[in-house]
């Protein structure tokens, strides 16, 4: 399969000042909906959950663990697979990857309103979206940032807020409709609605024209790694400097760290005496928190530094863990308990999800525009592997604490969520000082520590 000319396989647009704001407007619809629905799995998992107790159910027996595989699996293979749909969308153009989810997605989604059992789903609903996804996901925030350079921050902060937008709405939505047409009726209608969310801006997605002779130029530099992955060679200059290994330490801490209180919200909330309708309140409140904050702290890092943005909210977002979240695991008073959980959910709304939106902005700091897309897909792909690893781990940490689980279950989990976003605070500092002070100056090259 030849790549298409990213400069000529369509008819360009007329260029008008409002090209950046409609790239925006598109990547934000892309991230509401493919990211939005993939985050709003914890309304299918209580669901599946519940109809494991129940006979003749595609979920009849099923573990709490099986069932979370699902959402797990979509949610880390929309990161894993980042560098060969980055690859694809520098050949093959934005809007065409973009077209490419537009149709997977929703396939994903009817197939499995047809499944009939666990493995089916974890297939569908698990694997093959979040493959789509990532089609979706990866040109939305590899595009974007190029678009932009004074309001970089700010601009991202907008798309990315499309998953707290998303985690708010979908579930809203889901909720209802399966208590009015039942749940496989709800995937059909959620994949005809997300066909045309995602394929209409998909047609809007594009490079700017600042961008197309060097990607034109990467393209005819990579033409002998031939074939339908296009996967380019890794430029090991960029890999093998310190600031890269800091930054890639740094990513996966925080991804490892980052999904846990996200998808434990409603069951530990369970847990401090909160009704299951109430409990799932928390992730609706951590969603629009986190869509606040990503605007919100995108603007000030256009003002304060990307770099010094990421590094404070990182930190600002391990001490609410260590400082509000632990202690209401261990609090004797379930009202105190509550008190500390509600302030953390916010806080922890508004910094964790912070890092997601400035972490594209911070690549093009750290690494420069030249070498932004290849960089961009390797290290979203080492998050996607981090989310594997870390989620299961806070799970199996809650079961093995305590025979009944209670809110000290937690305990264990909170410290290691603590622990992972402190490292990761440290390494977003230390990449930070990279880029200040280089350490042999020959243009930000850095050398091996002794």
């Amino acid at each position: 399969m030849e790549p298409m000319n990213v400069a000529t396989s369509c008819p360009p647009p007329l260029r008008t000042r409002l090209d950046p704001v409609i790239i925006v407007v598109a990547s934000l619809a892309v991230i509401f909906t493919g990211c939005g629905i993939n985050f709003s799995f914890g309304v299918y998992q209580e669901l599946y959950d519940s109809m494991s107790k129940d006979p003749d159910t595609p979920f009849t027996g099923a573990t709490p663990a099986q069932i979370d595989l699902i959402g797990t699996l979509s949610i880390a293979l929309m990161n894993i697979g980042a560098p060969i749909v980055t690859a694809w969308t520098k050949h093959y153009s934005p809007r065409t990857v973009t077209w490419a989810c537009g149709i997977i997605f929703p396939v994903a989604l009817l197939l499995a309103s047809y499944s009939q059992a666990l493995w089916q789903f974890i297939l569908t609903q698990g694997l093959l979206l979040g493959v789509a996804t990532c089609l979706g996901y990866m040109p939305a925030v590899t595009v974007a940032p190029t678009w932009f350079t004074h309001h970089r921050g700010l601009a991202m902060g907008i798309i990315m807020a499309g998953t707290g937008l998303g985690g708010v709405v979908w579930p809203l939505a889901f909720r209802y409709l399966i208590i009015r047409v039942g749940f496989r009726n709800t995937l059909r209608i959620t994949a005809g609605i997300s066909f045309v969310l995602i394929c209409v801006p998909g047609t809007f997605m594009r490079w700017p024209p600042s961008q197309i002779a060097r990607i034109q130029a990467e393209n005819a530099a990579a033409a002998r790694s031939s074939g339908f992955l296009r996967i380019p060679l890794v430029n090991w200059r960029v890999v093998r400097t310190r600031k890269f290994l800091i930054h890639a330490l740094g990513a996966a801490l925080q991804s490892a760290a980052y999904y846990t209180p996200v998808f434990f919200f409603a069951s530990y909330a369970r847990t401090l005496g909160y009704s299951q309708a109430t409990s799932a309140n928390f992730i609706a409140i951590s969603n629009a928190a986190n869509a606040i904050g990503k605007i919100i702290i995108g603007h000030i890092a256009d003002r304060m530094g990307r770099m010094n943005t990421l590094a404070l909210a990182t930190l600002i977002s391990a001490v609410s863990v260590l400082a509000l979240w632990l202690p209401s695991c261990l609090s004797d008073m379930q009202s105190n308990g509550s008190h500390l959980f509600i302030a953390f959910t916010i806080i922890y709304g508004i910094f964790a999800s912070a890092y997601i939106s400035l972490f594209p902005a911070s690549l093009m700091e750290l690494f420069g525009v030249q070498n932004f897309t290849s960089v961009n897909g390797l290290l979203y792909m080492v998050r996607g592997f981090a989310t594997l690893v870390g989620t299961p781990v806070a799970g199996a940490l809650i079961r093995s604490s305590h025979k009944i689980v209670d809110s000290r279950s937690y305990e264990n989990t909170s410290i290691m969520v603590g622990v992972l976003l402190v490292g990761a605070t440290v390494a977003a500092m230390w990449a930070r000082l990279e880029v200040t002070i280089p350490l042999d100056g020959r243009q930000g090259r850095m050398k091996w520590l002794a």
